[in-house]
C-alpha cells in the first residue's frame, strides 16, 4: 500500500543508552539499553503505529526521533537530512516541522498558563505571526479540535481530560508540522472519548497532510488507525508489516502472544479463541542476555535463539520480522 510514497523519516541504527551512576561521585556503572539498534521508516502520510509492553522502549524511541533525548548513536534521517547530532540552534527549524501529542494531558499543560499562551507559546517562539493574526489563528485551532474561542482565556484545571487533551492537539498543530509523535494519546482517556479523539486524528490528517508515530498499548486501537504496525520487545523491533498483515499473519512469536490477548466482544468467539499465556521472566534491559532477547519466554527456542541475535529482515512483501524461525 505504501510502496510509491517517499520515507519522510528513516530511522537507522538508532540507540538511547541511559547511564547508571553509583556512589557519592556519580561512577558510571552501566547502561539502560531502553531502545537498543532500532531501524525502520515511516512513509509521506502514513500512520505507522508502535506497540508493546510497559518499558519495551517504544516511548523512548518517539522521544528520541523528536530529540527530547539526544540519541546515543545511529542515524535520524528526516526528508532527506540526518538530524541526529544536529545542536539546539540547528534543530530550531525541524521543531517546527516535527511535534509531539503526550500521553498524559494533566501534566502536560503548563497550569499557570491560559490555554491561549499554551498554544501560542510555539508560535511566538518560531515568530510567526503577531497580535491579532496569532489569536486568530489560536481561535481557528481551538475550533479544528472541538473547542470554543471562548475557552482561549481559561485556565487548563478548567477542563476534562478529553478537553486537555484536545488542547494538546491544538498546541501540536500551532506551527503546521508535517510530522507528529502521538505517545500514547488516549490511555489517559474515558472510553467514551477515545474514539472521539482518534476519529478527531484521522480528520486532521486528511485535512492537513499529516505523518503520524502512533504509540500505543490498545492492539484494537491501533489496527484501526494505522497503516502499517511495528513490534518492540525489550528495546528492539521485532516485527513490522501493513496492518492487515500484521493482524492476521503474525510471525514472531511475541506478537502472536500480544494479538491472542485482544478481548473479543462476542462471547462465543471469545470462548473458542486460544489465548497465547508468556512464562518466564522478562531480561533486564540493563544486562540484556545474548542471542533473541525473547528466547526466555519462546516455546519455539533453539540453540541458536541463544548464540545469535536475530536480523531484522525483510520475508516478502515487506512484511520484516527478527526470528530464527523464518
Amino acid at each position: 500500500m505504501m510502496e510509491n510514497k517517499k520515507a519522510l523519516i528513516s530511522i537507522k541504527n538508532l540507540k538511547m543508552y541511559f547511564p547508571i551512576k553509583k556512589g557519592l561521585f556519580g561512577r558510571q556503572v552501566s547502561y539502560v539499553k531502553a531502545v537498543d539498534d532500532v531501524s525502520f521508516e515511516i512513509m509521506k502520510g502514513e500512520t505507522l503505529g508502535l506497540v508493546g509492553e510497559s518499558g519495551c522502549g517504544k516511548t523512548t524511541t518517539g522521544r528520541t526521533i523528536i530529540k527530547l533525548y539526544e540519541p546515543t548513536s545511529g542515524e535520524i534521517i528526516y526528508d532527506g537530512v540526518d538530524i541526529a547530532k544536529f545542536t539546539p540552534n540547528q534543530m530550531l527549524p525541524y521543531r517546527k516541522k516535527m511535534q509531539m501529542i503526550f500521553q498524559d494531558p494533566y501534566a502536560s499543560l503548563n497550569p499557570r498558563m491560559t490555554v491561549a499562551d499554551i498554544i501560542g507559546e510555539a508560535i511566538d517562539i518560531h515568530k510567526l505571526m503577531t497580535g491579532k493574526e496569532r489569536m486568530e489563528r489560536i481561535h481557528y485551532l481551538l475550533n479544528v479540535v472541538g473547542l470554543n474561542s471562548e475557552h482561549a482565556n481559561r485556565y487548563p484545571h478548567e477542563f476534562s481530560g478529553g478537553q486537555r487533551q484536545r488542547i494538546g492537539i491544538a498546541r501540536a498543530l500551532a506551527v503546521q508540522p508535517e510530522f507528529i509523535i502521538c505517545d500514547e494519546p488516549i490511555s489517559a482517556l474515558d472510553v467514551s472519548i477515545q474514539a472521539q479523539v482518534v476519529n478527531m486524528l484521522e480528520d486532521l490528517q486528511r485535512d492537513f497532510g499529516l505523518t503520524y508515530l502512533f504509540i500505543a498499548h490498545d492492539l484494537s486501537m491501533v489496527k484501526h488507525i494505522s497503516n502499517r504496525v511495528g513490534v518492540m520487545y525489550l528495546g528492539k523491533m521485532v516485527e513490522l508489516a501493513e496492518s492487515n498483515e500484521l493482524y492476521t499473519k503474525p510471525l514472531h512469536p511475541y506478537t502472536q502472544a500480544l494479538l491472542s490477548a485482544i478481548p473479543i466482544p462476542d462471547p462465543d468467539e471469545a470462548m473458542s479463541k486460544k489465548r497465547i499465556v508468556l512464562e518466564g521472566e522478562i531480561p533486564s534491559p540493563i544486562d540484556p542476555p545474548p542471542g533473541c532477547r525473547f528466547k526466555g519466554r519462546c516455546k519455539y527456542a533453539k540453540p541458536i535463539c541463544s548464540e545469535q541475535d536475530p536480523v531484522f529482515k525483510d520475508v516478502g512483501g515487506g512484511h520484516m520480522v527478527a526470528c530464527h524461525l523464518y
